[in-house]
């Protein structure tokens, strides 16, 4: 049996510079997380190798284990651990499209999948190796269409629910509606350096990547080049560049470092060919909060009460209305 090719977790593990260091290798066998004490639609979150939150997850009664939160993967992914662990249903195979890489991948049936107050069934997974996920799984679109992902930057907690649920719209100072492709939301009037660019908020992916329609609109002074390897476990190259200015709606980032590259993830979005850029959770982390609402195919970002923030890729950046 042979399934369509996926964009499983195209957007992941997009680590760039010499200046992140590479995480530890994970062992295939997985490892259990503590309980965590919440209530029932909060999870806490804890920080992986890759800065990214993770959650705790159940399977049919098993675990917990920890997974990654990612709203830049179309499917949810277990890993060979788990699968020699839990012994799922073997499907087919799939081809997945990595930052830098078409793989083909076996794919199996996930059933009882738990996390917050939701219990999934018939979870068609890919299956990837633990060392290139840095988790013991990966939460994709499909277990999160319809729902609210509230990350709270302050308290390290991530929240899943629907958005009344969560509190709704309180406290939130820029609301930017957004465009739905392939399950993706994707908000399609930003600019970058004056540039029309559409952006995806990218909870996997650790820093920002631009694709090289983006990167020749700019005329972007390339500074240095950058490493990193996708889930597949294959390497892309590219080069870091500076933009003065990242404006969504009313916000504005300054000093943003981009690292551009010609990967299959933007081709397999329809993405190649006009500037599109995937921000990280680098980025990211500069507001208080961020919730990401897929039932009104809306982004919201909480801005921090100071101004000067922590310093990142060596340069300071200011979050700001404009």
């Amino acid at each position: 049996m042979s399934m369509s090719p996926i964009i499983a977790a195209a957007l992941a593990l997009a680590s760039a510079g010499s200046e992140i260091p590479k995480p530890q290798e994970i062992e295939e066998p997985v490892t259990a997380v503590e309980e965590p004490q919440a209530e029932p639609d909060i999870v806490i979150g804890a920080t992986d190798y890759y800065e990214r939150m993770t959650v705790p997850v159940t399977i049919g009664g098993e675990g917990p284990f920890r997974f990654m939160i990612d709203t830049g993967s179309q499917a949810t992914v277990v890993t060979q651990g788990l699968q020699d662990k839990l012994g799922f249903e073997l499907l087919g195979t799939a081809t997945l499209v990595g930052m830098a890489s078409r793989v083909p991948v076996e794919v199996v049936e996930v059933d009882g999948l738990q996390f917050a107050s939701r219990t999934l069934d018939g979870i068609e997974a890919p299956i990837l190796k633990a060392r290139n996920v840095g988790a013991d799984g990966i939460l994709g679109l499909d277990s999160l269409q319809d729902m609210r992902v509230l990350i709270d930057f302050r308290a390290d907690t991530i929240a899943v629910d629907d958005a009344r649920a969560l509190g709704g719209n309180k406290g939130f100072e820029i609301i930017v509606r957004a465009r739905r492709k392939l399950g993706r939301l994707i908000i399609t009037q930003a600019k970058i350096d004056g540039v029309t660019t559409s952006v995806i908020v990218d909870t996997g992916a650790q820093n920002s990547i631009g694709n090289l329609a983006l990167q020749r609109r700019m005329r972007a002074r390339d500074r240095e080049e950058f490493v990193t390897t996708d889930v597949n476990g294959i390497d892309l190259t590219g080069n870091l560049a500076l933009a003065k200015s990242l404006t969504i709606q009313g916000l504005e980032l300054q000093n943003l470092t981009i690292a551009f590259a010609d990967t299959p993830a933007f081709e397999a979005l329809g993405l190649d060919r006009r500037p599109a850029l995937i921000l990280g959770m680098r980025d990211l982390r500069l507001f208080d909060r961020i919730a990401i609402d897929f039932q009104s195919r809306s982004i919201l970002f909480d801005l921090p009460g100071g101004t000067q923030l922590q310093q990142l890729y060596n340069r300071t950046f200011f979050p700001s209305r404009l």
